[in-house]
């Protein structure tokens, strides 16, 4: 006997036996882990129910998924948020991705127009990426006419002209404020400011004009602000005036390796500042050597005197060895496009900035190509070892805390130019499920200045957007990453 359409509706309704199967309530549900929110303070054992690449719930009950993973005496934490790399290659990437970090960002930098970086990595965004404004490569433009959209091109790193280093006219400060603001229009997160970079060039003027379109458009200038002698605070001062005076909002790049020993004097400037109405951010990376360029401007200066330093202290990043006066030059004029690694920090320096309630945790990860040619550790180890040493070993900061400074204080200083970033750096309801899956005793960070590409391990999940992209310290085929612009939602 055949059924009409209306009779059998009827019976799928009342009768179980014919009735669809029951759907999972959510794609991925992940039962059992201690939830750390660094917002709300969060410290719990909950059920997380994911749906469409966002948490749907966090509940005490069972949760029925399609998958389900078994975090059972594991932590569930928001995935980092690099505000200051220069890594994205997908070497690089794939370093960043294995320690924990979910979205990386170029914003010290940048790119114009923002959304040409991450031309390397967009075939497979195995993170989420994106970047400032670059108020260099704008110059460049303005002043060499040379177009160059990031630090790294084609054919290896952009080495700037003499006439680079030259103070604009009046008529090049306002074609780079029309720049800004287009670049700022097409979607870059701010304004990348490397000042100390080509210094003295930058007049007052110029100066001026970059802090008038970030107060006009509520837009961070990311900066790398000049650099003094030995933790001299006058540069900070510098930058601070303009930005009171002007209503922007500033962040001051790897503040410990501008301020060295003077840390807390400068901590208590800036918090000083913002207590009268200013609005200024900082942050520190967990490493106590610095790196860049061997023809970088400041080692045009005196900077033994700056850094306290000599050549000693000063690696050629590629083979891990020291320099003397000889090969210092010699490396100087053959190679200028190659990185040093230079050691001039303290780790009680570190400690110091890094209980700074407001304090927030980057890389500054320089560009890693591949596994021969060698720079600093810090793009491969920087969070876990923020984790495993100053969390686990030494208790210099709290589990919440890390979370705090490495993903929450970030998404929170992103979302005046990108509505995405109040979805991210958290583990509540609407949040994307940027997280990490991992047991605090089992994490490592393997790098080292001699050995600056070995991969963190312990992670036994990493996903983006509810996509699992690390599994138990294996790469899955899943790219989910995407850019991250201004005007993301």
């Amino acid at each position: 006997m055949r059924l009409s359409l209306l009779a059998l509706a009827l019976v799928t309704t009342l009768n179980p036996a014919f009735a669809t199967p029951n759907t999972s309530d959510y794609d991925l549900v992940i039962s059992q882990g201690r939830v750390i929110d660094p917002e709300t303070q969060t410290d719990a054992v909950l059920n997380i129910g994911i749906r469409n690449g966002r948490i749907a719930t966090l509940s005490e009950e069972t949760l029925n998924g399609e998958r389900e993973i078994d975090a059972t005496d594991k932590i569930v934490g928001p995935g980092f948020i690099d505000l200051h790399t220069h890594s994205g290659l997908p070497f690089g990437a794939l370093l960043q991705l294995r320690d924990g970090v979910t979205t990386a960002l170029d914003l010290e930098a940048g790119a114009f127009p923002a959304s040409e970086y991450g031309n390397f990595i967009k075939a497979a965004p195995y993170l989420n990426y994106g970047a400032s404004v670059a108020h260099f490569s704008i110059r460049m433009k303005v002043i060499e006419g040379r177009e160059h959209a990031w630090l790294i091109g084609e054919n290896g790193a952009i080495v700037p002209g003499a006439a680079f280093f030259q103070q604009p006219t009046d008529a090049e400060v306002e074609q780079m404020r029309e720049l800004l603001h287009q670049g700022l229009d097409d979607g870059g997160l701010g304004i990348g400011f490397l000042l100390d970079y080509m210094s003295p060039a930058v007049s007052d003027a110029e100066m001026r004009m970059i802090f008038e379109v970030a107060a006009e458009r509520d837009a961070p200038i990311w900066a790398h602000i000049r650099r003094g002698v030995n933790g001299d605070i006058q540069p900070l001062h510098d930058v601070l005036d303009v930005a009171i005076e002007t209503g922007a909002p500033l962040h001051i790049s790897h503040i410990n390796a501008n301020a060295m020993g003077e840390i807390g004097n400068w901590m208590k400037v800036i918090d000083e500042a913002n207590k009268h109405g200013a609005d200024v951010t900082m942050e520190i990376f967990p490493y106590t050597a610095g790196s860049t360029s061997i023809s970088a401007d400041v080692f045009n200066r005196d900077w033994k005197t700056i850094f306290n330093i000599s050549y000693e202290d000063v690696q050629w990043a590629e083979t891990g060895e020291f320099f003397t006066e000889e090969t210092w030059y010699k490396t100087r004029e053959a190679r200028p496009d190659g990185m040093v690694v230079h050691h001039y920090m303290k780790e009680e320096w570190l400690r110091e900035a890094m209980v700074h309630p407001e304090m927030m945790i980057a890389t500054d990860a320089m560009p890693s190509f591949n596994a021969e040619t060698k720079a600093a550790p810090n793009g491969a180890g920087s969070y876990t070892r923020l984790l495993s040493e100053y969390v686990r070993d030494e208790k210099v900061i709290s589990l919440s805390d890390a979370f705090m400074k490495g993903s929450y204080l970030p998404a929170r200083r992103l979302e005046q130019v990108a509505p995405v970033f109040k979805r991210k750096g958290r583990i509540q309801e609407g949040a994307d499920a940027d997280l990490l899956i991992f047991d605090i005793d089992n994490i490592k960070s393997n790098s080292a200045y001699t050995n600056p590409f070995a991969e963190a391990t312990g992670y036994d999940y990493i996903m983006i957007e509810g996509e699992i992209v690390i599994d138990n310290d294996d790469l899955t085929l899943e790219a989910p990453g995407r850019q991250l612009l201004g005007t993301t939602l």
